[in-house]
């Protein structure tokens, strides 16, 4: 039994403050909460011991009333950004808990509330997040109660940096494989089908897990969110509809972020079927002796992702780890990128000149994100400008090329002079804040 419970337990009196505390945390049993009074945010009872330990701060006591004291460990409220990825790393849920209105003027105890829960596969951190690997969120769901190796898997997967979310489903046999290919920072789990899902996957898994009620993966209900978050009538238009088990996954992965991200996600815009027959199926085994993306000492220098990587982007990074992970089984597929690498191999100018722009470019990706979800700063709009200004930059290179794939990147650039002049007018605003912006103000609804 936790601290808090052996103190809810007891009929005896606690402070206003630490009664407001365990109402917050009573919601929230399974994650750090991180309080915030005044400058700083506290930890109370096992999230101190834990907090304390994971990050190596002082353990110390605070009074409690007739309750008498209880464990605490805090930090500067500035100091966030430090300590939250060192509690993610250690595989823990952190849930942040703000003030609501000012201390000067409240009546009584300052209204505070959660405003977000963050958690190894969710995250939006660029100390948590690797420049040229993706975090994935990940959920698994079974037809029925009793599984076989005959049992098609549903399997959905999200990275909330970039907004990729997909769906998919696959036999069993190659849960293993996919789990290896995607590497998922967390995976979403039924209660009831936690132990066997854990045992299947003990030797290929080694993220966190997060048990949800059964009913979360029911069909209807994730249908349901998943038409209303992309403000449809049906799933056809995204190539998933024949999904159904992969559908009650997806459904899942949007249920948790719509409880633990308390901004919008309107950032996901899509949802797209990964089809497993697309690709060739790499085995753990056969990635770990090829030393694809991992040493046989665990380590990346060396291995064929190391060798390879050129890219000048984050997104270019992560792409190209996605392409070694999950080679193209299609010939078409396949000859139309070696073609578009012969081109650029003979048009030397050209792939310089392609170089040298791409160079300029940040993790166009992430930043978008930032920006759609409030998270971001003025420098990042102002970054998020620069990007853009490359954008004609970039098609101005790709000129005169035969190869269809250059062809197609050449035609999909679009130059976004008026987007660039609208953050321009943001920019000189005197006041300017991403923060300040009201909804029908927001980046989101220009980009």
């Amino acid at each position: 039994m936790s601290l808090a419970e052996q103190k809810s337990t007891k009929d005896i009196k606690i402070t206003p403050l630490m009664r407001q505390y365990q109402q917050v945390k009573a919601k929230y049993p399974d994650t750090i909460l991180l309080f915030r009074m005044g400058d700083f945010y506290e930890t109370f009872d096992d999230d101190a011991i834990t907090t304390a330990k994971v990050l190596g701060i002082t353990l110390t006591k605070r009074g409690n009333g007739p309750a008498g004291e209880t464990p605490l460990a805090g930090f500067p409220y500035h100091a966030l950004d430090t300590y939250l990825p060192k509690l993610l790393k250690a595989g823990k849920r952190v849930a942040i808990c703000e003030q609501l209105e000012d201390p000067k003027f409240a009546k009584g105890i300052v209204k505070r509330d959660v405003i977000e829960v963050v958690t190894p596969g969710v995250s939006f951190s660029d100390k948590v997040l690797e420049l040229k690997q993706n975090n994935y969120l990940a959920a698994i769901h079974f037809p029925s109660p009793i599984i076989t190796s005959n049992d098609t898997v549903g399997f959905a997967f999200v990275d909330v940096s970039t907004a990729e979310f997909g769906v998919s489903e696959f036999s069993l046999r190659n849960l293993k494989d996919q789990i290896q290919s995607f590497n998922p920072s967390e995976i979403l789990v039924q209660k009831r089908d936690y132990e066997s899902i854990k045992s299947i996957l003990k030797d290929s898994f080694k993220g966190i897990y997060t048990k949800l009620d059964d009913w979360i993966f029911n069909y209807d209900y994730g249908y349901e969110l998943l038409i209303n978050h992309f403000k449809t009538q049906t799933l056809k238009g995204y190539g998933v509809e024949d999904f159904r088990t992969g559908i009650a996954a997806a459904g899942a992965v949007m249920n948790y972020l719509q409880e633990t991200q308390k901004t919008n996600l309107l950032h996901i815009k899509r949802i797209f079927p990964h089809n497993t027959n697309d690709y060739i199926i790499l085995d753990p085994s056969t990635k770990r002796n090829l030393e694809i993306t991992k040493s046989i000492e665990g380590k990346e220098e060396g291995t064929l992702f190391w060798v390879l990587d050129r890219t000048k982007t984050p997104m270019g990074g992560r792409l190209l780890k996605k392409w070694i992970n999950q080679p193209q089984k299609s010939v078409e597929s396949i000859k139309a990128r070696l073609e578009a690498v012969s081109e650029l191999t003979k048009k030397q100018d050209i792939r310089k000149k392609i170089s040298s722009i791409m160079t300029r470019f940040g993790d166009l990706e992430r930043l978008i994100t930032k920006i759609c979800t409030a998270r971001s700063n003025p420098r990042e709009l102002i970054a998020l400008k620069a990007n853009l200004s490359e954008v004609e930059n970039l098609k101005s290179a790709i000129v005169n090329v035969q190869s269809e794939r250059l062809s197609e990147i050449h035609n999909g650039l679009t130059p976004l002079k008026e987007l660039i002049g609208e953050i321009s007018t943001w920019v000189g605003t005197e006041f300017f804040t991403i923060s300040s912006m009201s909804s029908s103000e927001s980046p989101d609804n220009f980009i």
